[in-house]
C-alpha cells in the first residue's frame, strides 16, 4: 500500500468528536498523575527492586517468579506499576491518534502536545529501567519523578488545547506583566518540585533498604523545600492582588481559588508528614498532592491565556461597533 493510498484511507475516517478527544486527554492527565503515586507506593513499600531487571522482571521471565531473596508482594507491587505504565501508554497512543484524525489539522500545538504523551511514556519507561539498573540511586529516582511532573504539566496543557467546535485552541498572550509573573511562578514551582525530590532522596523511603541516600540531613532539605513553598504561596497572594486590580482583563478567579486551596492542602500534608515521621500513606498522598498542584497551576496558566483572548475579542467587538 502506497503512502498516498494510506493517507486517503486515513482522511476517510470520521473526525472524532470533541467529547471523545477531551475524554482521552483527561484520561491521559489522570493516568500520568496516578502513575506518579503508584511509583510512590513502590518506593514506600520497599518494592523498587522487586523486579531486579528491566525490561524483564527476572532474567528470562517477564513476570514475578518465586525467589528466596525477593518477597512475592514486593515483586507484584513493582510489576503492577510496570503494567500500569503499559495502560498509560495505550491511552496516550489513542489520544495522539484522535488528535491526528481531528480535522482540519491546523492546530500544530495540539498535535505536538498529543504526540508528546506516547513519546514521554516511552522515555519514562527507559528512565525507569535505568533507575532499576542503577539500584535506585537517589538522583535517578529524582529524575524519574521529575520526568513525571513534566508529563503531568504537558498533559494539563493538552487538556486545555483540545479544539472547540473545529476552532484551533491556540494560546493568546496575556498582558506582559502577567506573563512575567506566570513564568516566575512556574520557576518557583520547579524549585519546589526539585527540592521535594531531594528531600525524598534524603528521607527514609528509598525503594530498597540497601539503597544509599542523599548525604544531607532530611531536616535541612525539608526546610529548604518549605522555603520554596512559602515563597510560592507569597507569589500567589501577590498575584491575587494584581488580578483584582485589573479592569480590562477578566481574571479566572475559580482556577485561582482552586490553586490556592490545593497548595494549602498540600502544605498541610507536608507539615503533618514531617511532624509524624514521614508515614508511608502521607508520602503517597503528598506525591499525589504535588501532581494536583501542577495541574492547578497549569490550569490557571491556560485560564489566564484564554481570558486574555476573550478580553481581546470583547475589545475588538467594541471597536467594530463604534
Amino acid at each position: 500500500m502506497s503512502l498516498d493510498s494510506l493517507k486517503a484511507r486515513i482522511d476517510r475516517v470520521p473526525d472524532p468528536s470533541r467529547r471523545l478527544q477531551l475524554g482521552f486527554a483527561i484520561a491521559v492527565l489522570a493516568t500520568q498523575a496516578l502513575i506518579a503515586m503508584t511509583g510512590a507506593v513502590v518506593r514506600v513499600t520497599g518494592s523498587g527492586l522487586g523486579c531486579p531487571t528491566w525490561p524483564q522482571c527476572f532474567p528470562d521471565s517477564m513476570f514475578p517468579v518465586s525467589h528466596p531473596e525477593y518477597n512475592a508482594l514486593n515483586q507484584w507491587i513493582e510489576f503492577g506499576n510496570r503494567l500500569f505504565t503499559g495502560i498509560v501508554g495505550i491511552i496516550a497512543v489513542i489520544c495522539f491518534v484522535l488528535a491526528y484524525l481531528h480535522r482540519p489539522r491546523t492546530d500544530r500545538r495540539y498535535l505536538r502536545l498529543a504526540l508528546a504523551m506516547p513519546v514521554g511514556v516511552a522515555v519514562q519507561a527507559v528512565i525507569g529501567g535505568i533507575t532499576v539498573r542503577l539500584d535506585l540511586v537517589w538522583w535517578s529516582v529524582a529524575i524519574h519523578l521529575l520526568a513525571s511532573t513534566v508529563m503531568v504539566w504537558l498533559a494539563t496543557l493538552l487538556v486545555h488545547s483540545v479544539p472547540r467546535d473545529g476552532v484551533p485552541a491556540e494560546p493568546v498572550p496575556p498582558p506582559s506583566t502577567l506573563t512575567t509573573w506566570l513564568y516566575v511562578q512556574t520557576a518557583l514551582l520547579a524549585g519546589l518540585l526539585v527540592t521535594g525530590t531531594m528531600t525524598t532522596g534524603a528521607g527514609p523511603h528509598a525503594g530498597d533498604s540497601h539503597t544509599p541516600r542523599l548525604g544531607i540531613p532530611v531536616e535541612t532539605m525539608a526546610h529548604v523545600h518549605a522555603a520554596f513553598l512559602y515563597t510560592f504561596l507569597g507569589s500567589l497572594v501577590l498575584l491575587g492582588f494584581w488580578l483584582r486590580s485589573q479592569q480590562a482583563f477578566p481574571p479566572p478567579w475559580r482556577r485561582y481559588r482552586v490553586l490556592v486551596a490545593v497548595v494549602l492542602a498540600q502544605a498541610t500534608i507536608g507539615l503533618v508528614q514531617f511532624w509524624t515521621g514521614v508515614p508511608e500513606l502521607l508520602v503517597c498522598l503528598h506525591v499525589l498532592g504535588a501532581m494536583s498542584v501542577i495541574i492547578a497551576t497549569g490550569s490557571l496558566w491556560c485560564g489566564v491565556r484564554g481570558r486574555a483572548g476573550a478580553a481581546e475579542d470583547r475589545v475588538a467587538e467594541v471597536v467594530t461597533a463604534r
